[in-house]
């Protein structure tokens, strides 16, 4: 118990002591203000269901009680961006006298004590004293309350156990498929009762009703999973520390991209880029993850009904700023494990921004050819689909490089279950705003216009900001240099050793 509330102090110290703490407190405003909003979002969708779901034939907690399975599945993707494996706090206790198995199972523990799992319950618990008190009380408040946590814990390690796979292998993203899409036959395919459905069903009338097995199977499962994750944590930390990755595969071909001579600097560090990318094991890995998600979302946004037109919007957006995201949100971070080399000669950074650029703009090409299919079925426009384009790599592309400017966080090239957290609370900040921006905008457009002069004001905004890419991209160089040695202290401090 001693070692438990001692790693939870030393997490709070680390946050304060972190270079990035004093810079980070206005970032820390905003992401609490958006934490109070969602929290009163779902406040509000929860009294909305427990109202809205009333005066049927059936009770409006088994209508929820029997979508918890969607839940689930969203709760798994939104933890992706929010939440990291607690691995990635062992490495500094590895030279104390501490066991690595206490240590680990101690980090688990804390891991699924987290608030992060009670979030839910700002839906849950407004609904619940809305719609069971009627019947059970507030026992069966408390207890249904309980059990939405308990499941949330579940898939708690569930999450950490699938993201820590993936991380090894990019072929794992196939057990969370099959798993979530044996659950959409359960629920889609039968005609009549589905037995995914009537499970949860069960389920929740077991929480509200504390029905002494059903929270003894959950402990259980709890249980399980738990000890499935401490064990493949302890064997893939071992491998990393060890150094015992397999080192035999050889590059049979090497590309020295010719053809990029002709940029000069620029074009030098469009080579470097690519080799980044394409040959790193965990800059591959990313991209490959990143291209599975573009095609699924493509697909779905083609080939299914399950998102209507406003919905789309979003979703096209998405599959550009995903790119964004994955290659601006850490900007220069991996450049920080050389930066004192880059800083030797003059006007470096400003080519390597400049090839960043002009080599991740026309990768948003990518994207945009796997949604002509959807072009093609009428899910989307041709404008549409453009617009965004342009808007991504205008004004989008626009504020992540904004975070060059301030990023001194290195990202370790090699290590994967013990990296430190490379984001920052200004990057994460970033990230909202550049999905919350252009929706707000284009709703905004909306008003005076009608929605496809809406568009072409979206694409001409986008179209604007790349021909003035080198105006701006110069003044984020400039901005960056007068910050140069405090970054570089960063930069030097934040590199694992």
């Amino acid at each position: 118990m001693n070692l438990f509330l001692e790693l939870r102090r030393h997490g709070r110290l680390a946050e304060k002591r972190n270079p990035m703490y004093e810079k980070n407190r206005f970032g820390k405003f905003w992401i609490y203000l958006g934490a109070a909003f969602w929290a009163g979002y779902l406040i509000f969708f929860g009294t909305l269901f427990a109202f809205g779901f009333d005066g049927g034939s059936v009770e409006p907690y088994h209508i929820l009680n029997s979508g918890l399975a969607f839940v689930l599945a969203l709760d798994f993707l939104v933890r992706f961006p929010f939440q990291r494996t607690p691995t990635q706090e062992v490495k500094p206790y590895l030279l104390l006298p501490v066991r690595r198995t206490r240590l680990i199972d101690f980090l688990l523990i804390r891991s699924g004590l987290s608030g992060f799992n009670a979030v839910w319950l700002f839906l849950f618990v407004p609904f619940a004293i809305l719609t069971v008190t009627r019947f059970y009380g507030l026992w069966g408040v408390l207890t249904y309350c309980l059990g939405i946590w308990l499941l949330m814990l579940l898939n708690n390690y569930w999450f950490l156990l699938c993201k820590t796979l993936l991380g090894e292998r990019i072929w794992w993203v196939l057990l969370p498929v099959a798993v979530y899409a044996a659950l959409a036959l359960g629920i889609f395919l039968p005609e009549e009762d589905s037995p995914v459905l009537d499970f949860f069903l069960n389920l929740g009338e077991g929480f509200i009703t504390g029905n002494a097995w059903v929270f003894l199977g959950m402990l259980a499962s709890i249980a399980v999973l738990w000890f499935i994750c401490s064990r493949i944590f302890r064997r893939l930390i071992y491998n990393e520390l060890n150094k015992t990755e397999d080192t035999t595969v050889q590059v049979k071909t090497l590309s020295e991209y010719k053809f990029l001579d002709r940029y000069g600097q620029v074009g030098e560090y469009m080579r470097l880029e690519l080799k980044l990318m394409l040959r790193n094991k965990m800059c591959r890995k990313s991209l490959i993850s990143i291209t599975v998600i573009m095609v699924a979302f493509s697909a779905i946004i083609a080939f299914t009904d399950v998102y209507g037109r406003d919905m789309n919007n979003f979703w096209v957006l998405y599959n550009y700023a995903i790119c964004g995201l994955l290659f601006f949100s850490t900007l220069l971070g991996y450049e920080g494990n050389y930066m004192d080399g880059l800083m030797t000669r003059r006007e470096s950074i400003r080519a390597l921004l400049t090839a960043k650029y002009r080599l991740y703009a026309p990768a948003l090409l990518a994207p945009f050819v796997l949604m002509l299919p959807g072009v093609a079925m009428g899910k989307i426009t041709l404008l549409q689909s453009l617009s965004w384009m342009l808007f991504t790599a205008g004004p989008l592309y626009f504020f992540f490089f904004q975070v060059a400017v301030y990023n001194n966080q290195t990202v370790d090239l090699n290590a994967k279950m013990t990296r430190r957290n490379a984001g920052t609370w200004m990057q994460n900040v970033m990230g909202l705003v550049v999905f919350a921006l252009p929706i707000g905008l284009y709703y905004l457009l909306l008003l005076p216009f009608s929605e496809t002069t809406t568009r072409w004001v979206i694409a001409a905004l986008g179209a604007g900001f790349i021909g003035t890419s080198n105006l701006w991209i110069n003044n984020v160089y400039r901005r960056l240099m007068r910050r140069r040695y405090q970054n570089m202290e960063g930069f030097r401090d934040s590199r694992q050793r």
